[in-house]
C-alpha cells in the first residue's frame, strides 16, 4: 500500500475506532429495542386478545354509553377519542385525558363493564418505543440517540472504506467470511462482511429515523413549513389550514399534540355507521374536532402510513365533509411517511419485518465482533486505539477526511456540535495531559 493510501487508511481507522467506542453500547440497545418494536402489531394483538370475541349479553350498548362508562371510571377525565372496534364482540377502547395523561379504558360493548384501564405510555410496546427513541431519559436521551445515529453514519462510511479490497486475494474475507480461520482474523471477517451486506439497510434506517429526532427533526419541520405555502398553491390544501406534520420530534411533542375535547361527547349511531362505512385500515379513531365541535374527525392509525386516511364528518348527519388520503399529503410528508413505515417494518408486510430483524441481528453481531477484536488487540495500559499518524503524514489524506467530516457536520448538526466539543476537549484538556493522550492513543508514533 502506498504511503499516501496508508496514511489515509490509518486516519480513517482511528475515526472508525473512536466512533465505535461511543456507539457500540447504544447501537446494541437500539438494535434490540428496534427489533422488538418491529412486531408491534403482533404484540398489540397478543396483549388485546383477552378483550376480543367477548360473550354477547343482551343488547349492545351505544357509543355514547361506552364513552360515559369510561368517563365514570375516571372521574374528572375528558374524552379524547373512540377506537372503532373491528368486530361487535370486541371491547371498545376509549381514550381519555386524566390529569394531563392519556389513558385507555377498555369497555365491554354489551355490559359496559370496565375490563382494563391502562396509561397509554405505560403499555409495554410504548415503553419499548420510548426506550428506542430516548432511552427513557427524556430529551437528554433523545439527543444521545440522535448523536449515536449520526456517529453510526460515520461508522458505516468509514467501515466501507476500510473494507474496500486493496489486493487481489479473492472474495474470501470480502463478500464471505473465512469461517475456518480462528482468532482475530475470523472476527475481523465476520465484522467486515456483515457490515458490507447490511450497510445499505443500516444507512436507510439511520436516515429514515432522522425526522423523529429532537434536533435534526425539529429543524426539518421548520424547512417543511417553508415549502408548504408553495405546495398549497397547487394542491387541495389551499382551501384548508396548513396540515400538521404526520410525525413528531420526541415524546414531548407527542404529548403536546394530545387533543382534549369536552367532558362529554355526543357520538351518534349514525355518525358511527358513517365512520365504519369508510372502511379505513384499523385501528380507526374518532374524535371531535377541537375548534369545531360540530364535526368529527375519523383517522386511520395504521402503522403503514400509506394506509392512513382521514375524513371529517358532520356531527348531526354523519355526512363526509372532507376527506384526505395519503396521496393528497405534501410530497415531503409522503416521503417521510414511507420511510418511517419501512423503518418500523410495516411498509410491505412480513418481509419488511424480516429485513428489519436481519439488520438488527447483523448490528448485534458487528458490535460483538468489534468488541472481541478490540479485546484481542488492546494493550493493558491503554485504550487500544490504532496508532496515530506520524508527523510526516500526507497532508492530502487529512484534507480528504476533513472535507468529508465537514460535509457530514453541516448535514447533521448534532454531529457538528459533537466535533466542536471534541475540539474543545482536545484544546482544554488533552493537550495538557501527556498520560491521558498516551492512553487514548493520541501520541504520534
Amino acid at each position: 500500500m502506498k504511503q499516501q493510501s496508508l496514511n489515509l487508511y490509518r486516519l480513517i481507522w482511528r475515526w472508525h475506532f473512536y466512533a465505535g467506542v461511543f456507539c457500540l453500547p447504544l447501537v446494541l440497545a437500539l438494535s434490540v429495542s428496534g427489533a422488538i418494536y418491529l412486531f408491534k402489531p403482533q404484540i398489540d394483538q397478543f396483549v388485546d386478545q383477552p378483550y376480543r370475541q367477548l360473550e354477547a349479553d343482551g343488547v349492545r350498548a351505544s357509543a355514547n354509553e361506552h364513552i360515559q362508562a369510561a368517563l365514570n371510571a375516571l372521574p374528572g377525565s375528558s374524552f379524547v377519542n373512540y377506537q372503532l372496534p373491528q368486530y361487535d364482540s370486541d371491547a371498545v377502547v376509549v381514550s381519555l385525558s386524566d390529569q394531563q395523561q392519556k389513558m385507555l379504558v377498555y369497555v365491554h360493548p354489551y355490559t359496559l363493564k370496565i375490563l382494563k384501564v391502562v396509561g397509554y405510555e405505560d403499555q409495554l410496546i410504548r415503553q419499548v418505543r420510548t426506550f428506542h427513541g430516548e432511552l427513557l431519559a427524556g430529551n437528554v436521551g433523545s439527543v444521545l440517540v440522535e448523536l449515536a445515529g449520526c456517529w453510526a453514519i460515520v461508522l458505516i462510511i468509514s467501515g466501507l472504506y476500510l473494507w474496500w479490497p486493496r489486493d487481489a486475494r479473492g472474495l474470501a474475507g470480502i463478500v464471505y467470511p473465512r469461517l475456518y480461520q480462528g482468532g482475530r482474523l475470523f472476527w475481523r471477517d465476520l465484522h467486515a462482511v456483515i457490515g458490507l451486506w447490511i450497510s445499505a439497510l443500516v444507512l436507510f434506517l439511520l436516515v429514515s429515523g432522522l425526522p423523529w429526532t429532537l434536533v435534526w427533526g425539529s429543524a426539518f419541520k421548520e424547512l417543511r413549513q417553508l415549502q408548504l405555502p408553495v405546495a398549497a398553491q397547487t394542491s387541495e390544501h389551499q382551501h384548508h389550514p396548513t396540515p400538521a406534520a404526520s410525525w413528531s420530534s420526541g415524546r414531548a411533542e407527542e404529548a403536546a399534540a394530545l387533543v382534549v375535547t369536552a367532558a362529554k361527547a355526543d357520538l351518534s349511531e349514525q355518525l358511527l355507521a358513517s365512520a365504519a362505512a369508510l372502511q379505513f385500515s384499523p385501528p380507526v379513531m374518532l374524535a371531535q374536532v377541537a375548534n369545531d365541535p360540530d364535526k368529527w374527525k375519523v383517522t386511520s392509525d395504521n402503522q403503514n402510513r400509506m394506509l392512513r386516511d382521514s375524513a371529517w364528518l358532520d356531527a348531526s348527519s354523519g355526512e363526509v365533509v372532507r376527506r384526505e388520503d395519503f396521496s393528497q399529503l405534501p410530497l415531503l410528508d409522503r416521503l417521510v411517511g414511507i420511510g418511517v413505515s419501512a423503518h418500523e417494518g410495516q411498509l410491505f408486510g412480513w418481509f419488511n419485518q424480516l429485513l428489519g430483524v436481519v439488520t438488527a441481528g447483523g448490528l448485534v453481531l458487528m458490535c460483538v465482533s468489534g468488541f472481541v477484536m478490540w479485546r484481542k488487540r488492546k494493550p493493558g495500559s491503554s485504550l487500544g486505539a490504532p496508532p496515530a499518524l506520524a508527523a510526516t503524514a500526507n497532508v492530502a489524506a487529512g484534507k480528504v477526511v476533513t472535507a468529508i467530516t465537514l460535509l457530514l457536520a453541516l448535514l447533521l448538526p448534532v454531529l457538528g456540535l459533537s466535533l466542536i466539543a471534541l475540539a474543545l476537549i482536545e484544546w482544554l484538556l488533552l493537550r495538557r495531559s501527556a498520560p491521558l493522550r498516551a492512553w487514548l492513543g493520541l501520541r504520534a508514533v
